[in-house]
């Protein structure tokens, strides 16, 4: 009977079982992941849309009835507040998450961060109604979920897939925060302006979504190919082609000193940090810069803050998969190439973005969609030359890229806050295009100096067998 089971397993193992997918299973993961980075990352942006919303002197608020949609008047700091929480809470999960990663695995780790920020959204309904203090701590606790997710893409990109691949997996991967405010604002916007729902069914939306792909998560994924049944022979080949013993096997510890001092990888984090700050920027205020700079109405608003997003993605993958397959470039000219591309791109933009007229709000918004768009080179820049650079320990690198990530969204209000008191001024949004484009300018010009896709020193020495080692027998059931 152990014989049978044993043939059945090296059978699976050999045509690798994944539907219609043979040796394809790390896709199918990859796509399910996609969804579960989208998820955390739409219930922190539901605010966004919803403030418009939640606003007395809303249009769409008059035309709903108080049973089905309260209104609250937060004031510009508590607005502020509200932004901060997620961004104390992302920077208080960071980096025990990528610890956590680290010694358990992303499976039940990442599992977990799902279902906490799913019912931290769910109870904000009810937070608004009991005050603004228990709304912010719902807001932190959906920061402290929403720090799993870089650290996620760090591990699947470095157990699952090929050299080869990097730039694809980390380009479709990335798409989770442009996707997410594709599908929460024109979601958002519509049921805000109906009479029926209103805005607290946004939330509960979410919370529901959320709990549903996390479970198919938890039931599919495993840390390691190397054990998964459904990952063929043929399949696992590729992913471990031309990589290092030290970074298939797990365990050791992070030489967490060697990696802060590479100046490779400090350039990649500045890139990441200037890119980051400008892209939460337009990500939390985009909505607003919209409705009350370009006067567009709030259904109109829904459907147009999607379009720069929306048009993000494809490129993300396509710029993702031209950085792998190009020939005839080494690897660090095309990640200066591309990251040049993400960076200098966008600061050129909000430069033309700061004159453009108040009789041209189109103008605008092309330039805002140009923005986004540029951004998608990102994938093929300062993410892959850190997943290259850093091989095993992406998942720690990739992890303080989250750490600036929450820096920004705490920085982002902050600079909203100090340099725009009328939403409506176009003069004091204009500030800030001036300063993100500055700090874009320069960053790219760092990171040509400094990038270097090359393994780093710190990955060249053999790993230490550690408590984590017993990870992939809990996975060898898949």
């Amino acid at each position: 009977m152990i014989e049978q089971v044993r043939e059945e397993e090296i059978i699976t193992r050999e045509e690798g079982h994944c539907g219609c997918l043979p040796h394809k299973f790390r896709y199918i993961l990859l796509i399910v992941t996609l969804l579960c980075l989208t998820s955390i990352s739409s219930n922190m942006f539901t605010l966004n849309f919803t403030l418009i919303c939640m606003a007395p002197t809303s249009n769409v608020s008059q035309e709903i009835s108080q049973l089905h949609q309260k209104t609250y008047n937060y004031d510009h700091t508590e607005k502020s507040w509200l932004m901060w929480a997620v961004a104390i809470g992302s920077l208080v999960g960071t980096f025990p998450f990528s610890w956590a990663y680290g010694h358990f695995g992303a499976r039940w780790v990442f599992f977990a961060a799902g279902i906490l920020s799913a019912l931290a959204t769910g109870i904000i309904p009810f937070a608004a109604d009991w005050g603004i203090w228990p709304f912010t701590i719902a807001r932190f606790i959906q920061g402290v979920a929403y720090a799993a997710d870089f650290a996620a893409i760090g591990v699947l990109t470095s157990h699952w897939a090929s050299l080869k691949q990097h730039a694809f997996f980390i380009s479709v991967l990335t798409c989770y925060s442009p996707l997410s405010l594709t599908i929460t604002n024109p979601i958002a916007g519509w049921l805000c302006n109906t009479t029926w729902l209103g805005w607290p069914v946004v939330y509960y939306g979410h919370a529901i979504a959320g709990i549903i792909l996390f479970i198919i998560w938890v039931s599919i994924y495993g840390d390691f190919p190397d054990m998964h049944r459904r990952v063929s022979i043929v399949e696992l080949e590729k992913i471990h082609r031309n990589k290092t013993r030290s970074h298939i096997e797990p365990g050791g510890t992070v030489p967490y000193a060697a990696i802060c001092k590479d100046f490779n990888i400090i350039a990649s984090w500045l890139s990441a940090f200037s890119t980051l700050l400008s892209a939460i920027f337009m990500h939390l205020y985009l909505p607003i810069y919209i409705h009350r700079v370009l006067h567009f109405s709030i259904v109109e608003t829904g459907l147009l803050a999607a379009i720069p997003t929306f048009s993000y993605i494809p490129l993300k993958l396509i710029f993702g998969t031209l950085s792998d397959k190009v020939k005839g470039i080494d690897e660090t000219t095309k990640v200066c190439i591309f990251n040049t591309i993400a960076l200098v791109g966008p600061a050129l933009c909000y430069i033309s973005l700061a004159f453009v007229p108040q009789s041209h709000p189109w103008w605008g918004l092309a330039l805002l969609i140009l923005i986004h768009m540029l951004y998608a080179a990102s994938g093929g820049g300062f993410y892959k030359c850190l997943t290259l650079a850093s091989r095993q320990y992406s998942h720690f690198v990739i992890a303080t890229v989250q750490f600036f990530k929450c820096i920004s969204l705490f920085l982002a209000p902050a600079l909203v806050w100090f340099f725009v008191d009328i939403e409506e001024s176009r003069t004091e949004w204009r500030t800030i295009f001036f300063i993100l484009a500055f700090f874009l300018i320069v960053s790219a010009a760092i990171f040509w100096k400094a990038a270097d896709t090359q393994p780093a020193h710190f990955t060249k020495v053999a790993p230490k067998r550690s408590s984590v080692s017993v990870v992939p027998r809990k996975d060898s059931r898949y």
